[in-house]
């Protein structure tokens, strides 16, 4: 069955080949000193539409397996790791198996079919130019975050995964991070659990009610309004 995205994905504009590479996350003693602030993001539907890339592995998946997998239902709830989405679809004993699985299959697969999302790259880069440094911290596995990365060209300053919800914290404290910018409310506990803001953004499976419930201290509609909103951050915006 084919995919039918709930919303349009991006211009495909968004997802072109580039050779950027990402350089290995520097340790807290060797991060360079900022004149702003260090800014995590997620990845999947925060700078990423990964709902097309996931949504073909999925499928894939199911075809080499042969398990039922309803793909359309996979890439609505995106955010948590995908032990917990594969433990949908196999017995707890092939959970491990079948993930190491999809994640051989996932670079040939998803990669190129991933577009940014609208703003993405404006919104790092915003953060740069303010003198900050962006940072991506996600759930997925941190081979194929950094894959989507160099794909499309983005430029964070480091990349993070393999992290959900309060385990972010980890990741955002070493970095110095004082924002994080996710679309899920595991994102919102991330950025709490490191006493940072949290900028959420409607661009997942959470709504905007949703994420202000659980905590976020910004909401914005998307990326697109990253820009502006940095521009009048201040520390002392911590709620």
């Amino acid at each position: 069955m084919a995919y039918m995205a709930s919303a349009p994905f991006p211009a495909a504009a968004a997802a072109t080949t580039a050779t950027a590479s990402v350089s290995p996350s520097p340790s807290p003693s060797t991060s360079p000193s900022t004149s702003g602030p260090t800014v995590g993001f997620d990845l999947d539907m925060t700078l990423i539409d990964s709902r097309p890339g996931i949504h073909a592995c999925y499928l894939a998946l199911a075809e080499r397996t042969g398990a039922y997998i309803d793909a359309d239902l996979a890439v609505s709830r995106l955010g948590p790791p995908l032990v917990e989405e594969i433990a949908h679809w196999f017995p707890a004993e092939d959970v491990a198996a079948m993930a190491d699985l999809y994640r051989s299959m996932y670079p040939a697969i998803a990669i190129a079919a991933t577009p940014a999302m609208d703003g993405a790259r404006e919104a790092i880069a915003a953060v740069q130019a303010a003198g900050g440094r962006a940072i991506v911290v996600t759930a997925k596995y941190e081979p194929s975050a950094k894959l989507h990365i160099e794909h499309l060209g983005l430029a964070p300053d480091a990349v993070i995964g393999d992290l959900w919800a309060e385990q972010k914290a980890e990741a955002l404290r070493e970095h110095g991070a004082s924002v994080y910018v996710g679309d899920h409310i595991g994102d919102v506990r991330g950025a709490r659990a490191a006493e940072a803001l949290s900028v959420a953004v409607a661009t997942g499976p959470c709504s905007a009610a949703e994420l202000t419930a659980a905590g976020a201290d910004v909401v914005l509609a998307g990326l697109g309004e990253f820009p502006a909103w940095l521009a009048g951050y201040r520390p002392a915006d911590r709620a």
